[in-house]
């Protein structure tokens, strides 16, 4: 198996990339907060698109200078030294990276460069949705930072990074397509075992092992099962101490399969009918399959993020149908996404519950380019019961480049 990686253009590039921003943004440094290692789901993380390294660090660009790397504990260090001796490109090095991801290792980085009253920019002020509504940086950290540094001209710059960063390199295309190979086979290796009388835990448990045999490090999944629900979400016993629940003929599988290679990821809608579902499946199977085309038909170059979510959400107006989480959202980074949730209130249950709140489209007004990556991840419910599929698709020079048809349909299952 080829396996890609990125080389020291790439890192020159995103670098160039930094600098960049700052100059557009008026600012002399540029301060990238990254989210704790080990985060889950669409984890916000400039550190390491600057670094290529683990996750979990504040990195300090100041001018023209080399970045500076601010780890939370010596055991990134401690890696840094084995990566070395096993000869690996490193982008950071040694003299630059330091144990001090706190307040005092900003203002420290900030005062050698003599930058105690300039203006300078920060990613980590901005929301990053879906998961981050509010702004990720720590209230006590930024606070101290703010007391030491009171001459200092913060400024968010998280949309400069969004449209700097959101169109893919070549070297990024090619880790983003084996990401998606790789949620492809975890697709196909849950398609195996999806059969009465397995639990969900089978199921997740295959799809998992594939990742893992392919050496993606960090997959993940949500995943309901029965013969028809609007419940989209990781499955209960993932947080809740009860059994997996046992799959029985007549049902359907619905999982969103998340695949990160080299911190670019991808998503993959995987949906499995176990013997003959519910006409209201089929149903919403052929609305979801109909808002996946007309997505593809929009995700062309001149088209706006608004006019792909709008495009995708004709199907659904016209069959009376809802969504119950975005239909299409971008990757690499995370950023605009289609609105959700407003269907809820038709469900009886809903008025037992206190204030709902749906999600408009956000950044309708992102105009498409080449190399941007979208979760397509088209989703009907019609009387109560979920449909799901799609994959990730990507802006091509004049067409879409659809990476995983493969689960981009109702797929049934081998037994």
């Amino acid at each position: 198996m080829d396996i890609p990686s990125y080389s020291l253009a790439e890192r020159d590039r995103r670098w160039q990339l930094a600098r960049d921003i700052m100059e557009a943004e008026g600012v002399e440094a540029l301060i990238a907060y990254g989210e704790h290692e080990c985060a889950d789901l669409a984890p916000f993380a400039p550190d390491a698109y600057f670094t290529n390294d683990r996750p979990g660090a504040i990195v300090v660009f100041c001018r023209d200078a080399d970045p500076v790397e601010l780890t939370w504990s010596t055991l990134a260090v401690a890696d840094h030294i084995e990566a070395t001796k096993r000869g690996d490109e490193l982008w950071i090095p040694p003299e630059r990276i330091r144990v001090a991801k706190h307040a005092a290792g900003v203002v420290e980085v900030l005062r050698e460069h003599g930058l105690d009253g300039a203006a300078v920019g920060v990613l980590g002020l901005d929301p990053y949705p879906p998961f981050h509504i509010n702004p990720i940086m720590p209230h006590g950290l930024w606070n101290q930072v703010l007391a030491e540094l009171p001459e200092v001209a913060f400024k968010p710059v998280g949309l400069s990074y969004l449209f700097a960063t959101i169109c893919q390199s070549e070297e990024e295309l090619a880790v983003v397509r084996h990401s998606a190979e790789t949620g492809d086979a975890m697709a196909e290796a849950m398609l195996e075992v999806a059969r009465p009388g397995a639990t969900e835990a089978d199921v997740y448990a295959a799809g998992m092992a594939a990742a893992y045999r392919r050496g993606l490090a960090a997959p993940g999944m949500l995943l309901s099962t029965g013969p028809g629900f609007i419940s989209w979400g990781p499955p209960a016993w993932s947080y809740r101490p009860q059994a997996p629940r046992v799959i029985e003929d007549g049902d359907v599988i619905m999982a969103e399969v998340f695949c990160r290679f080299g911190m670019k990821e991808t998503q993959h809608q995987v949906a499995i009918a176990v013997g003959d579902p519910h006409p209201d499946i089929e149903a919403a199977a052929t609305v979801a399959r109909a808002s996946y085309e007309a997505g593809l038909a929009a995700a062309r170059p001149g088209n706006t993020f608004g006019d792909l979510a709008d495009a995708m959400r004709a199907p659904l107006l016209e069959a009376d149908a809802w969504n119950i989480h975005p239909l299409v959202h971008t990757l690499n980074p995370m950023g605009p996404v289609c609105g959700f949730g407003e269907g809820l209130r038709r469900m009886p249950e809903a008025a037992n519950y206190g204030r709902l709140f749906d999600l408009p489209t956000m950044g309708g007004e992102l105009p498409l380019a080449p190399g941007m990556t979208f979760a397509f991840e088209p989703n009907a419910v019609i009387g109560g019961h979920l449909t799901n599929i799609g994959g990730t698709v990507v802006i091509g020079e004049d067409a879409p480049i659809e990476l995983n048809p493969f689960t981009a349909q109702l797929l049934r299952s081998k037994s």
